[in-house]
């Protein structure tokens, strides 16, 4: 890790507001539901389809969740409207997963209702460890109901993420899968990052050969170059997989696995609750802040 990146990764969650505003700047949308739709519309056409987000977090009460909710719907029903390649993804946090659980289910099952009419379809990302457990119960039961029409996901940085893709091999299968970024105790979360990869690829093609659906979410060019050996090797087509990228991040590397004919959805966030979104993300990922400074002293112009 270069010194500037471990500066990044160690001073970013006391960064004043505005320093990270500047740095997030590309990797969201905006702050309205129609700046994620032109945002879209962009994508798709250059043949990239997109998962929309709405950002927000910490919740205090369940009144908070139904707003949420009513914001997921009104994407849902937008994507229809506006004829776009999108689908909705929704942390159970969100929704209420820590203040009441069965209200939350219900929420996120009403939700997943309305993308099964509309035809669409429903990620239920997944968040840290002690809600892995509770997230994966509520896919079980959703996927029964509705199947098509709801996934979820994986992180590759957890140790328990091999076997709890054979635990949930007995139904429909679409997840994403991804590195992870909450800090996990060691217990929970393999820290070398070559050990992480090893599980990412473990996990992938453990997925594939259950033929699981996969968004193969990851930016490290050697997981994409291990995914698609795995995909050549196994001869899958392009619809048994996708691809997945953030918003704003190595444009570079998305142009390459378009060009080599993989289906590619990007993760495009928006709200007025970005910060603690953008931290996360900055930390994860500090070349966002570098190419950020560059484009600040006009580095990237020769």
């Amino acid at each position: 890790m270069s010194l500037f990146n471990y500066a990044v990764s160690k001073t970013i969650m006391h960064v004043p507001k505005p320093i990270v505003s500047h740095f997030a700047k590309g990797y969201i949308a905006g702050p309205t539901l129609s700046d994620a739709v032109q945002v879209t519309k962009d994508l798709n056409q250059q043949g990239i389809m997109t998962t929309i987000d709405i950002l927000g977090e910490f919740i205090t009460n369940i009144d908070e969740a139904v707003s949420f909710k009513n914001d997921g719907l009104n994407i849902l029903r937008t994507i229809e409207r506006e004829k776009l390649n999108a689908n909705l993804s929704i942390k159970p946090t969100q929704m209420g997963l820590l203040l009441d659980k069965e209200r939350c289910f219900e929420i996120i099952h009403e939700m997943v209702s309305e993308a099964k009419k509309l035809d669409n379809f429903v990620r239920i990302d997944i968040e840290d460890v002690p809600v892995t457990d509770d997230t994966f119960a509520f896919y079980r039961k959703l996927r029964e109901e509705f199947p098509g029409h709801v996934g979820t996901a994986f992180q590759g940085y957890l140790r328990r993420t091999p076997q709890d893709v054979v635990d949930l091999a007995d139904g429909y299968q679409n997840y994403r899968l991804c590195k992870g970024i909450y800090i996990e105790s060691r217990k929970d979360a393999w820290k070398n990052p070559q050990a992480i990869n090893r599980n990412f690829i473990v996990s992938l093609e453990q997925l594939f050969k259950q033929g699981a659906y996969v968004g193969i979410a990851t930016h490290d060019e050697l997981l994409i170059f291990e995914a698609m050996n795995l995909i050549r090797q196994m001869n899958l087509k392009p619809d048994q997989y996708e691809f997945q990228m953030l918003l704003g991040v190595d444009e570079e590397l998305r142009e390459i696995i378009l060009a080599a004919g993989h289906r590619l959805r990007i993760y495009i966030p928006y709200g007025e609750d970005w910060l603690p979104y953008s931290k996360r993300r900055l930390k994860e990922n500090p070349t966002i802040a570098q190419h950020a400074l560059k484009q600040m002293l006009g580095l990237n112009k020769h």
